[in-house]
């Protein structure tokens, strides 16, 4: 039988003769019980955030986009629409333009940028999860859909025929657009469009854009029919990845480069992997400094029990055998209460998640996800603290300290 360990479970559930280390003790337990159950709240809160944020990125990019490697256009030819009309694992993909450009509509103006889309367009991205109001773009072809955002600022309504909205695009190679106003050689095309409907994904992305469609467009930035800035990718179910990758790579060689929806929003997923390290170092930091109530409990309750260990001593228990029942106790009263705050924490996420009594706004509930890679981050990190001030305070005891008493 381990006499530490056996020590250890019976100081656990005991209590001391001293009141003031009872206290001592159960406070720096529950310390431990919430800072547990804060950081797995935390880290679960931030999961769900992180989560909702790039949910934003999927209603508009594809799960695999070629752009150019050199320059900003690339040519699209007919053989490689029938190569890529032919490989395997590929649901769909739409060819698009995206260019910036200058708005105008009753003398208010906007820059934004057009992304002029093919009739594919909405076999690849799930338009109509972005829709706030009105359609997206028929067959007529001089119909737009904007952002919200943009439609704020111009005052745009919906299938407005009598005031139209105005693209201004400047010419390739002619200089700004506002450089020869109202001269017979103006430096920009300009289209007279309506808007068929608003989109509403994120804020950022609300005030960027303005769909089109690609056959519009093209002849408005004096650009070829085969001419393109990008092509959007949707994998069938199930396909690989990189297999889909490395055939579509083949195929158009090395004039595209190719991005996952990752690396499309590469500052984006930077932005929240850092946010989530900071706030992890943050509760961290928090956790190190309520230890130090472990730290003096335990040494606490040697002091309260420097006659026990003189007797257990006497008896022949060796002293490295004593500073392991002490750190063995601290190490299960961390552990414990480690286990005990991720216990409750999950039981607040849960009801967060069935019940959502906490509000973002009145129909969006504050998102919150479960994973188990938090639950063990949290009890690994209680382990490893918990470990590390049980193993200093446990070095209190010394011969000193027992032939004092």
């Amino acid at each position: 039988m381990n006499i530490a360990l056996y020590i250890a479970k019976r100081y656990l559930v005991s209590k001391s003769s001293q009141n003031a280390v009872n206290i001592i003790n159960f406070v720096s337990f529950l310390v431990i019980v919430i800072g547990a159950a804060s950081l797995f709240i935390v880290l679960s809160a931030f999961a769900g955030l992180k989560t909702l944020s790039l949910s934003f990125s999927n209603f508009s990019d594809p799960d695999l986009m070629a752009v150019s490697q050199t320059g900003k256009y690339f040519r699209l030819t007919d053989k490689d629409v029938q190569n890529l009309d032919s490989l395997e694992g590929l649901y769909a993909y739409s060819s698009e333009v995206e260019e910036r450009i200058f708005l105008t509509h009753k003398q208010k103006n906007f820059i934004a940028y057009i992304k002029a889309v093919d009739s594919n367009y909405t076999r690849v991205i799930d338009v109509d999860s972005m829709m706030y109001y009105g359609s997206w773009i028929s067959n007529n072809p001089y119909q737009v859909v904007t952002g919200a955002g943009i439609a704020n600022a111009l005052g745009l309504g919906i299938n407005v025929y009598r005031n139209p909205l105005k693209i201004l695009a400047p010419k390739p190679g002619e200089g700004s657009i506002t450089s020869a106003v109202g001269s017979a050689s103006r430096p920009y095309n300009d289209l007279s469009v309506t808007v068929s409907g608003v989109y509403a994904i994120e804020d950022n992305l609300d005030k960027k854009y303005v769909f089109a469609k690609l056959s519009t467009i093209q002849p408005l930035l004096e650009k070829d029919v085969d001419q393109i800035t990008g092509i959007n990718f949707r994998l069938a179910p199930g396909a690989d990845l990189n297999s889909v990758s490395a055939s579509i790579k083949d195929v158009l060689g090395d004039k595209v480069a190719l991005k996952t929806r990752a690396q499309l929003n590469d500052s984006l997923y930077k932005m929240l992997n850092m946010e989530n390290l900071v706030i992890y170092l943050i509760f961290t930091l928090v956790l190190i400094i309520a230890l130090f109530n472990v730290v003096g409990a335990i040494i606490m309750m040697i002091l309260d029990k420097r006659g026990n260990i003189s007797t257990l001593f006497s008896m022949g228990v060796s002293i490295k055998k004593l500073r392991e029942t002490y750190f063995l106790q601290g190490l299960l009263v961390t552990s414990v209460g480690g286990l005990i705050g991720i216990i409750l924490a999950s039981f607040m996420v849960w009801t967060q998640l069935q019940f959502q009594w906490i509000k973002l706004t009145p129909t969006l509930a504050y998102p919150v996800e479960f994973q188990i890679g938090n639950l063990v981050i949290v009890f690994v990190t209680i382990f490893v603290l918990g470990f590390i001030a049980s193993k200093i305070a446990a070095s209190r005891i010394t011969k000193k300290l027992i032939e004092f008493n």
